[in-house]
């Protein structure tokens, strides 16, 4: 076999294979194989006719192209091992030559790992938010205790911004009742603003048994987006009361028997909070810092995968949700043009980090124990809402489980960074990252303890990552992705 391998781009190679026929017989004899169990000849048993019955009824055409079809991939794994090629994804092959009995010749363009350097990261410099609590935020959070247990208490005054009623709704557009814009017994907060346009301003004064009509637009039905005269009738009204803010409200509230007790225990519950934010923080800061300090020619191919990746995403989540692309563009303040440019910009970072983190866990040698990718499992079934022990045997029958590890060994590196720079807060103070750590594991812990103790080990204990110098970027961690590489088995293109 002759090979050659020709630079396209600092991400993108031509390889030019040449095999003589000969090295290509034993395709061919499992073409012959293989065609002879599929094909019906009268008088020969399935598997048992002879190659040159099936050359005269078959075609010798269907049987070097499947002989083709088998030697590819094997062909084109040994020249990358070869020249030492780590390609991204699948190639693009093109059968150039196949003359019988003499030679086949074919291309194939791949993507490759871009080579680059990995800069010292060892006190790199990066500032994240103060992690101070102030006593405002400790009374915002036992005010939102307070509404929590809030009670509701009838009253015969008219009904007025913030209390609660009882309603009943019907609309006629053209003098006609609308069937399906009918609702009685209907709870709502005056001033909410979650119903129809017009609503509050006409529930503002009324009391119980008073009815009033008003225009509105309808929001869904057969007549959506119709002028319609809405009648609303107050059936009753009642107001929120906050409970005392003192010892029974806390012992009511929390497991603390003070007032006293509850404002400490809610101070030290935010620091925690602010200091597990601080630990992510620092992460992704230290992350930024790196990516700037390295250029790295990433290869298009991939950036549009990414780019479709997040567009199909945000696609599969509007329509989950019932929501147009308009309705959202309109909610976050954007543009087409912009969410492109967004989507381009943050899948360029997103390949960018994959592969300088897959560097770094190469260079470091890190490695996946069976409990941390365990850990992960239980992590993201969590936040999709499903028992870990499933998620693990979906992941191992998809074949996924690589990709997940992967994900973990991106983790450990991102973690890596990030305790190598030195962080220090807005004010100046160096953070201790590791305690950061801690306290976010602890904020993490009064969550899915119990769920990473009930996760099944069985369907993980076959998948093994360590880094190498073959790991192949694509997104960034906790991201999901990243299982491109050369093991995949190229197609001859038609």
């Amino acid at each position: 076999m002759k090979t050659d391998v020709e630079e396209l781009s600092p991400t993108r190679v031509r390889l030019t294979i040449e095999v003589p026929f000969d090295e290509l017989k034993p395709n061919v004899d499992r073409a012959y194989r293989e065609v002879a169990r599929q094909v019906r000849v009268p008088g020969f048993r399935p598997g048992r006719v002879p190659p040159r019955v099936i050359d005269q009824r078959i075609g010798r055409g269907a049987v070097l192209e499947q002989a083709v079809n088998d030697a590819v991939p094997e062909l084109y794994g040994k020249a990358l091992e070869e020249h030492d090629v780590f390609a991204i994804g699948q190639p693009e092959v093109e059968i150039t030559r196949l003359d019988d009995g003499k030679d086949l010749a074919f291309t194939a363009e791949v993507d490759v790992r871009p080579k680059f350097d990995l800069p010292d990261i060892d006190g790199m410099p990066v500032t994240v938010e103060n992690a101070e609590v102030t006593p405002d935020q400790v009374e915002e959070y036992i005010g939102a205790l307070r509404e929590r247990f809030a009670s509701l208490k009838g009253t015969d005054r008219p009904a007025a911004e913030g209390d609660f009623v009882s309603i009943d709704l019907s609309a006629e557009v053209d003098g006609k009742p609308v069937e399906d814009a009918q609702a009685n017994g209907v709870s709502y907060e005056v001033g909410s603003g979650q119903m129809l346009d017009g609503l509050d301003e006409a529930l503002t004064g009324m009391s119980a048994e008073e009815s009033k009509t008003f225009p509105a637009l309808l929001a869904g039905g057969k007549l959506a987006g119709h002028l319609a005269q809405v009648t609303v009738t107050v059936n009753s009204v009642k107001v929120k009361e906050l409970p005392e803010l003192d010892d029974d409200f806390a012992q009511s509230a929390s497991e603390f028997d003070t007032l006293g007790e509850l404002r400490a225990g809610t101070r030290a519950q935010l620091e925690r909070m602010q200091r597990a934010g601080q630990a992510g923080q620092a992460r992704e800061r230290a992350l930024d810092a790196l990516l700037d300090r390295v250029d790295i020619p990433l290869p298009e191919h991939l950036v549009d995968r990414e780019i479709a990746s997040r567009r199909q995403s945000l696609d599969d989540r509007l329509e989950r949700s019932g929501n147009t692309m308009d309705e959202y563009l309109e909610a976050v303040g954007s543009t087409a043009e912009q969410l492109d440019e967004q989507f381009a910009q943050d899948a360029r970072r997103s390949v960018k980090a994959g592969f300088v983190l897959d560097k770094l866990a190469a260079a470091e040698e890190l490695g996946v124990t069976q409990e941390e990718l365990a850990g992960y499992v239980t992590e993201q079934a969590y936040r999709m809402g499903v028992a870990p022990d499933r998620l693990a045997k979906e992941l191992s029958e998809r074949g996924q489980l690589a990709a997940a590890a992967a994900d973990v060994l991106r983790s450990k590196a991102l973690t890596l960074i990030a305790e190598r720079a030195s962080i220090t807060d807005e004010s100046g103070q160096k953070i201790d990252l590791k305690a950061d750590e801690e306290a976010a594991g602890e904020v993490l812990a009064e969550a899915d303890v119990e769920a990473l103790e009930e996760t099944d080990l069985e369907d993980l204990e076959d998948t093994d990552v360590e880094a190498s110098d073959e790991a192949d970027g694509a997104s960034e961690p906790e991201a999901g992705g990243g299982d491109e590489g050369s093991g995949e088995d190229p197609q001859p293109a038609s």
